[in-house]
């Protein structure tokens, strides 16, 4: 149990707190240190109360539902650091880019508080936990040998602390100044902060020293707008063979051509995109297609050389093929994910959402939300245009929407790579 403090030990103590945070420029406290104002109560039935100077979470035996002391604010990009204890022995997790649903229930990222070596990985509660074999977002990104680094600094029975960072794509996790977790993943750009209680049997925590850091937010930026006039049209890109494309009034931009056409239709950005994330959603009908990022303008044929996230209506859709723009391959498939691809993806006819994610050497694919690739490449383009492909020498039809991206400034890959 957490003693009882005297009212000059408690105000020591806030002054303390206070100075630490002083000494981290830029970061403010969640927390008064006196009550739950600027909190709400979310999901099940455990019990929060403040005692000194903490927030202290006490589970309600045998209930069916997580609770989450959840922070009125939402924040989007910003650094969490926050001090925890096991008072008794259960389950835990710290919500952020969090959201509830008209029920109550919570969902979204969360890092992951446990006294075994899950401690720092990224759970995505109420949404894809679990799913298609993968139980933490960062299922075979985190080492072993990291997961157990991390863990050992672990201090049973006593303070430690956690750090969250949100960088546009990039959510990070240290534990006790140990990294643990690193994931590039588009889901939840904003959201609330939550304490968890998980459902159980038992369970109770404390909470201190909880502040943030706010930096910059991000933000989607699209290709595809809708004029004043009420019809669609391209921003910031254009068409090659315009007789290709077609947008509907819901703003869908459909491809097509006949195989007696050689040349690839596509849609080329006007400028060069560094570091960023960039996603559309896709309908496959008939041919070959892909999202082309940091792609170069060639005279030939293909049009365009560097990166594909492939859309091939079967087990290669978001894996990475690299072509030289030509009829010789290029270096081809640098990563592919048969299986696990098949099992996320949507039929033929049916709208999948692709993304691409690149910082740096490192390149990441996501289908459906869900991680196919996460690549480093040694010899990696580190800037280029993004294209839309419709396949030269094919009867092809593919439908586009939503295509869109966000620009990873230096300062922001200066932190995510920190």
């Amino acid at each position: 149990m957490l003693k009882k403090l005297t009212l000059a030990a408690f105000l020591f103590a806030a002054a303390l707190c206070s100075s630490v945070m002083a000494a981290e420029e830029g970061f403010v406290s969640l927390f008064n240190g006196k009550d739950l104002d600027g909190w709400t109560i979310r999901g099940g039935s455990a019990k929060y109360h403040v005692e000194d100077g903490c927030i202290v979470g006490v589970c309600t035996p045998n209930t069916p539902h997580n609770t989450f002391a959840c922070t009125n604010k939402e924040y989007s990009n910003f650094i969490l650091k926050l001090e925890f204890k096991f008072l008794e022995s259960g389950n835990s997790g710290v919500q952020f880019r969090s959201k509830a649903r008209e029920n109550g229930l919570v969902y979204g990222y969360q890092c992951e508080l446990a006294e075994y070596p899950a401690l720092g990985q990224i759970y995505d509660e109420g949404r894809r936990g679990f799913k298609h074999g993968r139980t933490f977002l960062d299922d075979q990104l985190t080492t072993d040998a990291a997961k157990n680094e991390a863990f050992a600094t672990y201090k049973k029975g006593e303070w430690n602390e956690v750090e969250i960072q949100c960088v546009g794509p990039s959510l990070r996790t240290w534990v006790n100044g140990k990294p643990v977790a690193n994931v590039l993943d588009v889901v939840e750009s904003t959201g609330f902060i939550g304490l968890q209680i998980h459902a159980g049997k038992s369970g109770k925590m404390a909470w201190r020293n909880i502040r943030i850091k706010e930096l910059p937010a991000s933000e989607w930026k699209p290709f595809f707008v809708k004029g004043e006039d009420g019809k669609w049209a391209l921003n910031e890109c254009r068409y090659v063979l315009p007789e290709c494309w077609e947008f509907n009034e819901a703003g869908e931009l459909r491809g097509s051509h006949d195989k007696g056409e050689v040349r690839d239709g596509l849609v080329v950005t006007d400028k060069n995109y560094d570091d960023f994330a960039v996603r559309c959603d896709y309908r496959f009908i008939a041919g070959n297609s892909a999202l082309y990022y940091r792609a170069e303008e060639v005279p030939t044929s293909w049009l365009l050389r560097g990166n594909q996230n492939e859309i091939a209506g079967n087990a290669k859709d978001s894996a990475l093929w690299h072509t030289a723009g030509h009829k010789t391959r290029g270096r081809g498939w640098l990563a592919t994910n048969d299986e696990y691809i098949m099992k996320v993806r949507k039929e033929n006819g049916e709208w999948n959402s692709l993304c691409t994610v690149a910082v740096g050497k490192r390149l990441c694919h996501l289908l459906n939300d869900f991680r196919t690739v996460d690549f480093v490449d040694e010899q990696a383009e580190l800037t280029g245009k993004f294209g839309l492909q419709l396949h030269g020498s094919a009867d092809a039809e593919v439908w586009f929407r939503n295509f869109e991206y966000m620009e990873i400034t230096p300062e922001m890959r200066a932190l995510i790579e920190r």
